[in-house]
């Protein structure tokens, strides 16, 4: 190939088998030019990682072919999948369905933080769809740091907290329910607390591959270690404040067909519950990542629960 063919053959933005278009200037972008699954070309698959990093989440659509197959074999080129959940059963592709009538995560959190092992990258699929609402919404945790006034990234940069996978993000609704919860959906509350997960993470991570600073919150976090409930809950509130911003905000309406593929390591997102009772349905597949690691390289700490079987470490 001729300089002049290579040139022709890349895009703008340096993407050659892709096309890229970003969503807003913190967070997301639409990717376009390929067809999902198994055989994807590894030199797009690379240019996919690339958007991916760069943008945090990349939405694709009208991918009606993939299956919960196509889903696996297509995430298995982005890294190694992860069994569905450390405490919920999935099917054999490795899938996690995000099933409304079993519950709503409708609460900011970033993928399965209660392990050490946390996910790296995560890939949501629809199946069924309410007729308005449930959409998704996602926040950059890194341009949240940088962000933060000097005085707060000093304090969070040596603050530690604990995560737990007892934390109840659908309390609030049923308590307000009357008669109280289903059947269905307490069976599966019980069988996601079945085995209680309990780390030490730092609040302020290094990202393994762009070397960010992210910082490391959600629904998960139980408490600061070293402060009180009071202290934890109001610097909580504070943090979490930062990370969802609108402007450092994204915000996908679904369709069929569509993908979300998402960071985990510098992300957190949110299922809108806006869609009263009609049906929503989507497969979620994660990928194995590696054990956080502080600014001043300390390791995350297992606390409670032995996540080995759940995911294996990269």
């Amino acid at each position: 190939m001729t300089l002049l063919q290579d040139r022709l053959s890349t895009t703008d933005d340096g993407y050659a088998r892709i096309t890229v278009r970003p969503l807003g200037e913190s967070i997301g972008a639409t990717v376009g030019g390929v067809r999902l699954g198994g055989d994807v070309d590894p030199a797009a698959v690379a240019e996919i990682r690339r958007a991916l990093l760069a943008h945090k989440v990349v939405f694709f659509s009208g991918q009606d072919h993939l299956d919960d197959a196509g889903q696996h074999e297509f995430a298995s080129l982005l890294g190694t999948p992860t069994s569905p959940h450390p405490t919920v059963r999935g099917n054999d592709n490795g899938v996690l369905a995000i099933d409304s009538e079993r519950g709503k995560a409708n609460s900011w959190h970033t993928d399965v933080t209660f392990v050490d092992r946390i996910p790296a990258i995560s890939l949501l699929r629809p199946l069924i769809l309410p007729s308005h609402g449930g959409t998704t919404v996602w926040a950059n945790t890194a341009t949240a740091y940088e962000r933060l006034h000097p005085a707060l990234q000093a304090l969070v940069d040596r603050l530690w907290a604990v995560h737990t996978n007892l934390y109840d993000y659908v309390a609030e609704r049923d308590e307000k329910r009357i008669g109280g919860i289903d059947i269905e959906e307490q069976a599966y509350r019980d069988e996601f607390a079945s085995q209680v997960f309990e780390t030490e993470h730092p609040v302020v991570r290094v990202h393994p591959e762009t070397g960010e600073r992210t910082l490391l919150l959600g629904h998960f976090v139980k408490r600061f270690v070293g402060l009180s409930s009071h202290d934890s809950a109001d610097l909580f509130t504070l943090l979490q404040r930062h990370v969802t911003r609108l402007e450092n905000t994204v915000r996908w309406h679904w369709s069929s067909g569509d993908l979300a593929i998402w960071d985990n390591r510098a992300t957190q997102h949110y299922g809108v519950a806006d869609y009263g009772d009609q049906k929503r349905l989507l497969h979620r597949i994660t990928l194995a990542g590696d054990v956080p690691v502080s600014v001043d390289g300390v390791s995350s700490t297992p606390r409670q629960g032995d996540a080995s079987a759940f995911s294996a470490l990269v």
